[in-house]
Parts: C-alpha cells; structure tokens; sequence
C-alpha cells in the first residue's frame, strides 16, 4: 500500500467539491463499470445534500466499438444516468481500428471524444474515476521500466489546453467504492478485457493481487515534481533566450546550476524542440548532461535536436533531417513535425515542409512558392528587442535553426497571396499541449510565455488536500 491510509470515498468526494472554484459544471465520464458509476453517483449524492453549492452534473460515455455488448452497455449507463436526472450522451468511437497500439489508441480517441462532449454540454471541467487500485498498478508498471520514483497517475491533466480532467478517487479502493454501490443495490458493467491477461495492466493487477504492493510515497514524489517545475520556470526566467522561435540558447550560468533542475529543464526543452511527446531515455539525459556541463564546445544530437556548445552557451535547434510534409485541406487542422500547429483557413489544399527540403521538386510546382519568397521568423523574437541578430548568434548556428521553418506551398497550382494569410501556424509544444499534468503546470506555462503563446488555462481549483493554492 502507499504510505498514506486510503480515503473513504464519500470524504474523497466531500473534499473535491470543496476545492472546486464555483460555479462549475462537471461532464463524468462513466464507463459502467464500478469506478465511474461510483463516481457519478458519489457526486450525485453530495451535491444532493449540499443543494446550495453552485455545481451541476452532465455525463458522457465513450462507446469504443470494440465490442458487440459495448453499445448495449453505453445504453444501460444512459439509463442509470436518466434515472438520475442528469444529462448524458454517447460518444461512438468512429472508423477503422489500428491493428496494433490499440490501447494508446483508444485513449486517445477517448479524451478527445470526452472533450466534444464536455464542450457540447458546457462542462467547465472532466472527471474520471480512476482510484487507488490504478495508481498502485501505474506506479508497478512504471517502476519495472526505469529506476526513478515514479509520480503514477496525476490527479489533474489538463487535455488539449481546454479541459482540465480530474481524479477525485484516487486515493479511494476499488473495494471501498463497490461497498458504496452494494448498499445502494447498484449494479455495475464487468468488461471482459479486464480479465484479458494480453493486457499488461491486467497481469500487473493480478500480480498486485497475489504480492501486495511495495510502500511508495506518491505524494512526495509529487511534490518534489511540483518543486522541480517551479524550479525549472524560474530556471528559464534567467537563463534561456528564444531567437527567432526556432533557436534556444541556455546562458553559460544556466549550465551550472542545479543538476537535477538542469536534467528537468533540458529533457522537456529537447521535447519540445524536437517534437517529441516524451522527453529522452534516462540514458540519453545522461550523456546530453555531461555534454552540457563538460565546458569543451562541441556539438552532439539528442532527441532530434542539435546541440551546439560554444563559449557563450548551449544552442539547441530541431536537425533538419526527418521532417516529414502536412498536407492540410480546406478547413483542416493538424501539426507538423510535433513543433507547429497549423489550421488551413484557405479554400486551397496546401503542403508544409521544412525549409531545408523545400527543394523544387517539391514546392515549385507550376509556379508555387519558393522558400525564399517566404520571410523567416525575426531572429530577435524573444529578446525584446530589435538588434541586428548577426551581431549576438553565430551565423551558422541560425542557419542551422532557420533550415527547420516550416515553408507552405499550393499542392496544386501556385501559392497565392490570400492563401499564405489564411494559413495559421502557431508553436506546438509535444509534451504538453495535449496531456499537461498538474506536476509540469507551472514550467510550461512559463515557456508558453517565452514563445508568446497564450498562457495554459488554470486548473479550476482553489484547494488542493485542503490546501488553498
């Protein structure tokens, strides 16, 4: 077990609505299985005992086509939720499935479909009904794959920049929250793929089962995480430069600071120049660290990033190679090479690649436009000033960064004008953008600011472990 006593879901619940920042309306996603159905009917129940807290219920449930039951279930649940008096809706899981990494896909189009309906239904935020048993198999499974204390399940993600998902029985047992449903004669939705041992997390829960768990301090973990993305965002204040948003430069200070700090810095800076939703390996980070910190210039790849030491600091750019091209129709959103957020407003279907391989075989076609039509980024972007930019970065070094813009050319015919305008790129960060724990909160929305991207909505707390923030 964890060090901390497990909570009782009631007080769990009690506690959650007393650190929401009200008014509020919560979509629960509800599966039909125990977790979710308690967590719907855990927030029923307070909120019909406390009818003055200014807190309303929607619901959704993801149908993921998966199985044949799965709509039958979905239907059940709606059911449940009818009884209840709050309003719910089915979110179907549409197209074909990949053969392979189906449970990262599902999760995928899970949070996704949960987020259109909590828009849909106005909800301000999203709950889900993971609990103490979840965590105890995340933390097992984590541990098996690195040596690092792991901080398991966040009890808050903010998904997509727009909704923030929380976890109010994360330290409430499975067990616990099936009495709670038995004393009400509630039934809940046994899915069989729980019992399907092809499935890592259903092996680690069986082992778990038979072994116990080994005694992690998750909270701790989670603070000394907070702690680092504190210190991290104040690491960034006064050591890292932006030029022209494609050139990051750590100042020579900024190298010897804190190791642990500079590993957290550094590791989610590679991400998000690189595109990447992770940041390196524990062996990676080892070797950029001591690249880093040796003093020798020298340049070494990590992550798809180039860093370049000299003596006034460590650049970091995107390598020009392996940047693959976006095709975007009229009306179509996506992001390039993990880095650049882009939406086609245009009428026009249009290519983005990187300026390096914006060769004329593939942007000059019948007259499109050539990379030099297009201007760079303002290599003083970031600096607050205007200064001529060959004054303070060495050439070869921008060059490098400025060979990995993004380029947008007609994929038929030329590139006009207008087109180019209703073309929208704005920076994309990989680690964060789409699921932003409550742990790195604090660091990344700090590099927001140094990208002047807007800043990262807020959780919508005014307490945490009853704890004013």
């Amino acid at each position: 077990m964890l060090p901390e006593d497990p909570i009782s879901p009631e007080a769990a619940i009690s506690r959650f609505l007393a650190s929401l920042k009200t008014p509020a309306r919560i979509l629960v996603a509800i599966s039909g299985g125990s977790d979710s159905s308690g967590l719907l009917l855990l927030l029923r129940d307070a909120l019909k005992a406390n009818p003055d807290i200014p807190i309303s219920l929607c619901a959704a449930t993801v149908d993921h086509a998966l199985r044949s039951e799965s709509a039958n279930e979905a239907g059940r649940v709606a059911a449940l939720c009818a009884s209840s008096g709050i309003v719910h809706r089915t979110m179907v899981w549409q197209g074909e499935k990949p053969k392979t990494g189906i449970m990262a896909a599902a999760r995928e189009a899970r949070y996704g479909l949960l987020a259109e309906a909590a828009q849909a239904l106005d909800a301000s935020l999203i709950v889900t009904g993971h609990t103490l048993d979840d965590q105890h198999e995340t933390l097992q499974m984590r541990g098996m794959r690195a040596e690092q204390i792991s901080t398991g399940i966040a009890d808050g993600v903010l998904f997509d920049r727009r909704f923030w998902i929380l976890r109010p029985l994360l330290f409430s047992t499975r067990a616990d929250i099936r009495r709670y449903l038995t004393a009400r004669d509630v039934a809940w939705i046994d899915d069989p793929s729980n019992e399907d041992v092809k499935y890592e997390r259903v092996r680690m829960r069986r082992q778990l089962a038979a072994e116990g768990s080994a005694g992690t301090d998750v909270r701790a973990a989670w603070r000394e995480r907070l702690a680092l993305s504190s210190d991290g965002a104040a690491w960034l204040d006064r050591h890292f430069r932006l030029h022209g948003g494609l050139l990051g430069q750590v100042m020579p200070e900024g190298l010897r600071q804190d190791r642990g700090v500079l590993d957290y810095a550094l590791g989610r800076l590679t991400a998000v120049f690189g595109g990447q939703p992770f940041v390196p390996g524990r062996m990676q980070m080892e070797r950029l660290l001591a690249f880093a910190t040796a003093g020798k210039p020298g340049r070494t790849t990590v992550g798809r990033v180039v860093f370049d030491l000299r003596h006034d600091g460590l650049y970091l750019a995107r390598e020009s190679r392996g940047i693959l091209p976006l095709v975007l129709r009229p009306g179509e959103l996506g992001v390039w090479d993990g880095r650049f957020a882009a939406r086609n407003r245009s009428g026009a279907t249009i290519e983005i690649v990187a300026r390096a391989g914006a060769t004329n075989d593939v942007t000059r076609r019948k007259g499109s436009s050539a990379p030099e039509d297009q201007d760079l980024p303002d290599p003083g972007h970031g600096r607050g000033d205007d200064r001529d930019w060959s004054r303070d970065l060495p050439r070869a070094i921008w060059k490098r960064a400025a060979a990995s813009a993004p380029v947008i050319s007609a994929r038929e015919g030329s590139l006009l004008p207008e087109t180019a305008r209703s073309v929208d790129l704005a920076p994309h960060f990989a680690p964060f953008d789409r699921f932003l724990t409550r742990f790195d909160f604090t660091f990344a929305d700090r590099l927001s600011a140094v990208f002047s991207r807007a800043p990262y909505a807020e959780p919508p707390l005014r307490s945490i472990d009853g704890k004013t923030i």
